[in-house]
């Protein structure tokens, strides 16, 4: 039986969850805000805006998130496909140009003939059932609100904070060279400002000196470990910062044929590379003090900022107190979260999260029993996450999609041997995939289409002008 579903949120979450239910034959409202309304991150009108970094991470097998977004693409996930479609050089990473992203997005999703888009502020929970919130990180705070007194329990926040973007043609490439760590993909995709010693002591000296934004009173900042501002990596010590955005490692100077000191790496943020985000540079300092710090790397000392770095603020739910195996809040059946307040965290993970429930609450709605993907998957490995209570005093944290997330693997498929950390991911990859292959038999998964073909480029043509006519 054909049963309509209420998805709130046009982010990758509520995109895909909404394809993936429309592709199995399901009518779908998809609700978003904008234009009427934007969240402070947000600065188009089209849906799957990519507001932080235009990095998915990490494209090998043996990374976690590559896994991930491999199995998301076998599986049919559109913001994949879009993602093709969208792809700019960034050497082992798999980048997009955000604004090609989100018109791709924005087409395919206009052009289905079952999901209606509908334009309103939602301030609270809807009447409709079932219902998917899928309102991302900066979720309004009336709706906040509202769901806090659902889940029975405040909601814990914490910030993410933005990297800034510069322009191309602004970066003297005198001092700086092109490669990606370890020469892997293309060599040059990424500009690199080596610092030496002394370069490097004077920049974190300005950088701890640097006056920042300050919490607003109500703001209980807590921030995540795999975003952390660089001047709060600083403030951890003199080291901090060269074992992690700054880290040299894989990176040789073709002017020494050494590794610096330390390294800062500009990628590209659009196809024709006129701009490139300060990778991992995520910042709370004011604008001004921005330009004055960053403008002592190397390379940088008269660049042109097109984005300056920013804090955002991030809202989930305590997912393994609050939520049902379903996704639903705990008392509220019908009622479903996905993306990233449910605590997993990142575009693709939340992208993928929405890819589940949708799946899911398809298979539901056809009278056939849920079918999870396995936990030797990736897929399955973060539903895992959501679905996990802390040990010992530990309280539930967002997440990327790791593999200590994973089952362990069974001694007997080492065969006895000892092996390392890039051959034991390698096997957990394989195993994965082959798991995998079983999953998408039960429901029924099949590819999206990749390519700019003539419906997409006319597509592309219109999608700026959907969200606004749809207001109308």
């Amino acid at each position: 039986m054909n049963t309509g579903i209420t998805i709130v949120g046009g982010g990758l979450a509520g995109c895909e969850c909404a394809w993936q239910l429309a592709e199995r034959g399901l009518d779908v409202t998809l609700v978003e805000q904008k234009p009427l309304a934007r969240t402070p991150a947000q600065s188009g009108d089209g849906l799957a805006e990519l507001v932080c970094s235009n990095s998915f991470r990490g494209a090998a097998l043996a990374n976690a998130v590559g896994l991930l977004k491999e199995e998301m693409r076998r599986a049919g996930s559109l913001v994949m496909s879009a993602g093709l479609v969208a792809q700019v050089p960034a050497g082992g990473a798999f980048a997009v140009d955000r604004d090609v992203f989100s018109r791709v997005m924005t087409a395919r999703i206009a052009a289905h003939p079952r999901i209606h888009v509908e334009h309103r502020i939602v301030e609270a929970i809807p009447e409709a059932r079932p219902v998917v919130l899928a309102t991302g990180p900066l979720t309004g705070e009336a709706l906040a609100a509202d769901i806090a007194r659902a889940v029975g329990t405040d909601h814990l926040a914490y910030y993410d904070a933005i990297a800034p973007i510069v322009a191309a043609e602004s970066i003297d490439e005198s001092k700086t060279f092109r490669a990606s760590r370890y020469d892997k993909g293309d060599d040059d995709a990424y500009v690199n400002c080596p610092l030496d010693k002394a370069q490097y002591l004077r920049f974190l000296e300005a950088l701890l000196g640097a006056e920042k934004v300050a919490p607003r009173a109500f703001e209980d900042t807590k921030y995540f470990e795999g975003c952390l501002p660089i001047e709060v990596m600083a403030e951890r010590g003199p080291k901090t910062l060269r074992f992690g955005p700054m880290k040299p490692v894989g990176l040789d100077d073709p002017r020494t044929g050494r590794w610096a000191y330390a390294i800062v790496q500009l990628r590209p943020e659009d196809v024709d590379r006129t701009a490139y985000n300060l990778v991992g540079f995520q910042t709370r300092m004011k604008h001004a003090e921005q330009k004055r710090v960053l403008s002592m790397i190397p390379g940088l000392e008269n660049v042109e900022f097109l984005r300056h770095g920013s804090v955002h603020r991030n809202t989930f739910v305590n997912a393994p107190e609050v939520l049902e195996d379903d996704l639903s809040i705990r008392g509220l059946p019908g009622v479903h979260l996905a993306g990233q307040v449910t605590g997993v965290e990142g575009y693709v993970e939340s992208a993928a999260c929405g890819m589940m429930l949708g799946i899911q609450l398809a298979r539901r709605a056809h009278g056939e029993p849920d079918a999870l993907p396995p936990e030797t998957t990736a897929l399955g490995a973060l539903y895992r996450h959501l679905r996990r209570v802390p040990e010992g005093k530990l309280r539930f944290q967002p997440s990327n999609v790791m593999f200590s997330m994973f089952p362990p693997l069974d001694p007997a498929a080492l065969e006895g041997r000892s092996v390392g950390k890039r051959e034991r991911y390698g096997i957990l990859a394989a195993r994965a995939l082959e798991a995998l292959d079983g999953w998408m038999d039960r429901v029924g998964a099949r590819p999206v289409r990749a390519r700019v073909d003539g419906a997409d480029a006319e597509g592309l043509r219109v999608a700026s002008s959907v969200m606004v006519e749809g207001a109308a």
